[in-house]
């Protein structure tokens, strides 16, 4: 017995086949270098997936003085690009798709990427919500403060799937395209025994067998499976009927099995390969659309945030104008100039407006900590529930930048919007897998090939044709032939020197009469790639609408802040005219009152209109494509999870 030779001499044969076979490519191109590898020593290992980082970065510390976080947009959105935990999940659906494409190299069928999207939290409005109005719906206690009930965290998921989560049809099976090692020992010693006519005293057949195979196959993107393979059996038997006993038989064999029609072509068989890498494009396209989601999120709060804290100083200035004129009724009171109940009057707006300036500092600080919750990967323990947040950015009046059309923009966004790729993308897998259900209505027909060698060598046996035999007329006597002596080397020259060859070649046909299934499946993709090209124009409706919407937005915040602009102008000169006309007794406290608190309300009015321009200026370069340049966002930056800014 002699298993170390036989192994490696066919292991020698075969590894230096697969050598051949291993997949190398750019190292440069790979999200996860190290899944990419093909050669034995990491086959068999968890590739290293790097452990999620919960920890918020440094940058939030470089902000913060005097226990204060001062937040300029631009850090607001480096924040969350360094922070957000919706991005954080993004970036690993980015490397799940680089999965999905080394699975898809081995013939394997795609397990698909995730096709969704997280919006940002809502968080309380602007400067609306902090006026006088009776409490409503949603609101805590008895001001009109909005409750934090789906203010913070996560907002809605929006899917961009075109069709929904449809799987894609198997279509003809895909060659394992991994080449695979096969081997086999066995040893084997048996006593078996005899019952028969031709041998007389032999109580027990007895003997010893080793054998030792080692094969290599592999799929190719044709749709062809070739393997080579050598085998090897020895055997030591008490058998007087064997010529050669110890002998051992090898072969050395190569085959070849190629469809001619169902599951023929690289066009068929590397479907899954092209499937993934769009997949792999979808899936940055769909995190380039979390981004920007998650920017838009990040500029609607700062802005709102922004105007808030700016309402927050026109209701104090509301209240201390309440305060100065109670003060100034107390003293027209005590001179004998005023009635009591003016001064209760006064007295009353004061607490009017002590209540308003304190539901919108209330605001302000619910809206900061929806802020903070959104820039960070950390719950808001002590140290960032403490911060105040500073904004370094004001709300700036409207341009006068004329817009085009919308029909021109609509042109910029078809190229530029994200969603829309990846939904061309989706399409094109559709088509691509329509392809394969396709190819699955024709006929198997396969055409096979196969090449072997094979060899036999062993010493004479001492007891054939001995006196054990029952007749000798029946067998005659058999002489060993000379060029069939010898051990397992004399062998290998056989097979090297194609003592023994066979051949072997066909077809093989197999024909579905009914062929429902592959029908049913052909037939199911065409609608649905249908139903795809029908969405897709959906898609492209909806982009034009929100573009016209957002255009109108923007035209409504630039009207809306001219005349709250004209209203606060004029309002301030009526404040002043009746406050002169109450000095002199020609008007009343109630009516200067009123006059002061419509002024308010002006002012809070043109903080609005500003900060609605500002988001509708938002949701338009959202609807364009255009937020990430806008806003001087680097994909690999948000890719990275560590932005470049100052």
């Amino acid at each position: 017995m002699k298993p170390p030779i036989y192994l490696l001499s066919a292991a020698l044969v075969v590894l230096g086949a697969a050598r051949g076979q291993t997949a190398t490519g750019p190292a440069s191109t790979q999200v996860m270098p190290a899944i990419g590898q093909h050669d034995l020593g990491r086959g068999y290992g968890v590739p290293p997936v790097a452990s999620p980082r919960l920890s918020n970065s440094a940058r939030i510390e470089k902000l913060v003085r005097d226990h204060k976080l001062y937040l300029s947009l631009q850090d607001a959105i480096a924040l969350a690009l360094e922070n957000n935990l919706d991005l954080e999940l993004e970036r690993y659906d980015v490397r799940i798709a680089a999965t999905d494409l080394l699975r898809a190299k081995s013939g394997a069928f795609p397990r698909g990427v995730a096709l969704s999207i997280h919006e940002g939290p809502a968080g309380v409005g602007g400067p609306s919500a902090a006026g006088s109005s009776t409490t409503g719906a949603g609101t805590l206690g008895g001001g009109d403060i909005p409750a934090l009930n789906g203010l913070v965290g996560t907002g809605t998921q929006t899917d961009l799937s075109i069709l929904g989560s449809l799987p894609l049809s198997t279509g003809p099976s895909v060659p394992d395209l991994d080449p695979t090692i096969t081997g086999l020992f066995d040893w084997n010693r048996t006593s078996d025994p005899q019952n028969n006519v031709f041998l007389t005293g032999f109580r027990s057949l007895n003997g010893d067998s080793e054998e030792m195979d080692v094969a290599l196959q592999k799929g190719f993107t044709t749709g062809a499976t070739a393997s080579i393979g050598w085998t090897n059996f020895r055997q030591d038997v008490n058998s007087p009927l064997l010529v050669y006993n110890p002998s051992t038989a090898s072969s050395l064999f190569v085959s070849v099995n190629q469809p001619l029609l169902r599951g023929f072509g690289t066009g068929v068989n590397n479907r899954y390969i092209r499937i993934t890498k769009n997949n792999q494009k979808i899936s940055d396209l769909v995190f380039e659309q979390q981004v920007m989601a998650t920017v838009s999120s990040v500029v609607q709060l700062y802005w709102d945030l922004a105007s808030l804290k700016e309402d927050v100083e026109v209701r104090r200035e509301a209240l201390q104008a309440a305060q100065q004129l109670y003060r100034d009724n107390v003293a027209a009171a005590s001179e004998g100039t005023l009635a009591s109940i003016d001064v209760t009057r006064a007295r009353a707006e004061v607490a009017h407006r002590e209540r308003d300036l304190s539901v919108s500092q209330t605001l302000v600080r619910q809206q900061a900590e929806v802020l903070k919750d959104y820039l960070t990967r950390t719950a808001l323990d002590d140290t960032l529930a403490d911060l105040e947040i500073e904004v370094t950015d004001r709300v700036e009046a409207p341009d006068t930048q004329v817009i085009p059309p919308a029909v021109e923009l609509m042109t910029q966004a078809l190229n530029s919007r994200p969603d829309l790729a990846q939904a061309r993308l989706q399409l094109q897998n559709s088509q691509i897998s329509l392809k394969g259900s396709k190819n699955a209505l024709l006929p198997d027909l396969n055409v096979f090939a196969r090449v072997q060698n094979s060899s036999l060598a062993g010493s004479e046996n001492p007891i054939a044709n001995g006196p054990v035999l029952t007749s000798t007329a029946a067998l005659a006597s058999v002489p060993p032939n000379p060029a069939l002596m010898g051990g397992y080397t004399d062998g290998l020259g056989q097979l090297f020197h194609h003592d023994f060859p066979r051949y072997e070649a066909g077809l093989q046909l197999n024909l579905p009469l009914a062929n429902r299934a592959a029908r049913a499946d052909a037939a199911r993709d065409l609608l649905q790639a249908r139903q795809q090209e029908i969405r897709l124009r959906q898609l492209e409706k909806r982009a034009k609408l929100e573009i016209t919407n957002a255009v109108l937005a923007i035209q409504q915040a630039k009207a809306s802040f001219e005349a709250a602009s004209r209203e606060r102008a004029l309002q301030q000169e009526a404040v002043a005219a009746e406050r002169e006309k109450l000095n002199v007794g020609a008007s009343t406290t109630y009516t200067v009152m009123e006059y002061q608190g419509e002024l308010a309300e002006a002012r809070s009015a043109e903080i609005s209109a500003r900060s609605s321009f500002m988001k509708a200026q938002t949701a338009l370069q959202r609807a364009l494509g255009t937020i990430l340049t806008a806003n001087n966002v680097s994909l690999s930056d948000a890719l990275g999870g560590v932005s470049n800014r100052p």
